[in-house]
């Protein structure tokens, strides 16, 4: 097949590893992968170079940007539309709200009869504005009967989509977010040498959290609840991977409690980093207020490390509540800190909880997994589309002889202006 995925921006981030490791194993099988997006902007860090090394042709369009642009955002409908009716791909399959959006009715206008999309999360859910989230659910709910298949990557997704008038039932299947599992389960790098370099000894309780430094990730909470937490438990310590626009902000406020001491923030490091770092914690703590399914929960158990969570949107489907970790009340954080303080006191259950946590992981989240079973969604939209894919594997000039070796990619920077 010819698989064109479009995705707003390639910053580090779960969508985005999503669509990279996508991309990765659909070229990998030999079918013939494009991808198209916009610049990596912000200070999340950018995924750009790693999928222009892989192979494939990627695609960067400047025009194409996170927030609402009109002439902008005609810009990159045009664009798009002109290369699929030039591509004549067998699926489109787009990635976020916005590229999502544009990317599928370009599909449509284009011809392209199998158009899927993945909700990674649900973006009339994402603004504190009424008004904001009513557009973007009016937007999503005009667009999706133009989809051939929706993938959510939690059932969650599904549920509140319906509920939102968004799709229809038979349109939905889950194909949940996969990762490289390996680096976690058997991390290169040891668990004393990590935690030296970061300041930790064997008497720390690491409590590990990874996510933007953003509204909504939830470091609000546990800045709330750290003086009483480190008033019980003085070698406990937050150890916080991940950089954002709310950096300094947190460290003042850290600051302003006295507790410097027990916060290590890493800002922005690289993703083939994370394994390790995972590794030395010995609690992951995700207190997020808004997810799809966040990618921390299943590191961190595929780490065998038990992980507390808010009981928002899939977090359910990726933690199973007394067996590997803590599901709490959204927004308790009494509750919070007492489940923290609990699994801190209790090295059995720690224990416990992360190996069958790496079990449980291993079999929902391995990438293989995923790339499965997007083959199948694909060949259900082909099939429901009411037409065959065209059998590229025997086509030299398309995949380099049907094999899945990798060859000097293709990348591509369009201006703003650019047809």
């Amino acid at each position: 097949m010819h698989i064109v995925h479009i995705i707003t921006r390639m910053i580090v981030g779960g969508a985005q590893e999503n669509t990279l490791l996508s991309c990765e194993g659909q070229h990998d099988r030999g079918h013939r992968v494009t991808l198209v997006t916009g610049p990596a902007l912000g200070p999340e860090g950018s995924l750009l170079q790693r999928a222009t090394w892989y192979g494939y042709e990627v695609c960067v369009l400047d025009a194409m940007r996170r927030s609402i642009l009109p002439i902008e955002d005609l810009n990159t409908y045009e664009w798009i539309q002109k290369k699929l009716k030039a591509l004549r791909p067998d699926i489109v399959h787009t990635h976020s709200s916005k590229a999502g959006i544009i990317g599928r009715w370009a599909a449509r206008s284009a011809g392209v009869r199998a158009i899927v999309h993945t909700i990674h999360g649900l973006a009339f859910t994402a603004s504190t504005s009424r008004l904001v989230n009513q557009v973007y659910r009016l937007a999503e709910a005009r667009t999706a009967p133009i989809s051939t298949r929706i993938v959510c990557v939690a059932d969650s997704m599904r549920d509140q989509s319906l509920a939102a008038n968004v799709g229809r039932s038979g349109q939905y299947v889950t194909v949940y977010s996969g990762m490289k599992t390996a680096p976690f389960v058997a991390s290169a790098v040891s668990r004393i040498e990590v935690r030296r370099r970061w300041g930790f000894d064997e008497s720390h309780i690491v409590l590990g959290t990874i996510a933007r430094l953003f509204d909504l990730k939830g470091h609000d909470d546990l800045i709330d609840i750290a003086p009483r937490l480190c008033a019980a438990h003085p070698n406990a310590r937050f150890f916080w991977i991940g950089d954002g626009s709310l950096r300094a902000a947190f460290e003042r406020r850290i600051a302003e409690i006295g507790l410097a001491d027990r916060f290590v923030l890493t800002g922005l490091v690289p993703p083939d980093c994370i394994p390790e770092l995972v590794g030395a914690m010995d609690i992951l703590v995700h207190p997020s207020r808004r997810e799809g399914l966040a990618r921390a929960l299943p590191q961190g158990a595929l780490a065998g490390k038990p992980t507390i969570t808010y009981d928002i949107d899939g977090a359910r489907e990726a933690v199973l509540d007394g067996k590997t970790g803590v599901v709490l009340k959204p927004f308790d954080k009494l509750a919070l800190l007492a489940a923290i303080m609990r699994l801190a006191d209790d090295k059995t259950s720690r224990d416990a909880m992360g190996r069958a946590g790496q079990a449980f992981a291993m079999g929902r989240f391995d990438d293989q997994v995923m790339i499965e079973g997007l083959e199948r969604v694909y060949v259900d939209a082909i099939r429901a589309a009411g037409h065959r894919a065209v059998d590229r594997h025997r086509d030299p000039a398309r995949v380099g002889s049907g094999t899945a070796q990798r060859t000097d990619g293709h990348t591509r920077r369009f201006p703003k202006s650019a047809p």
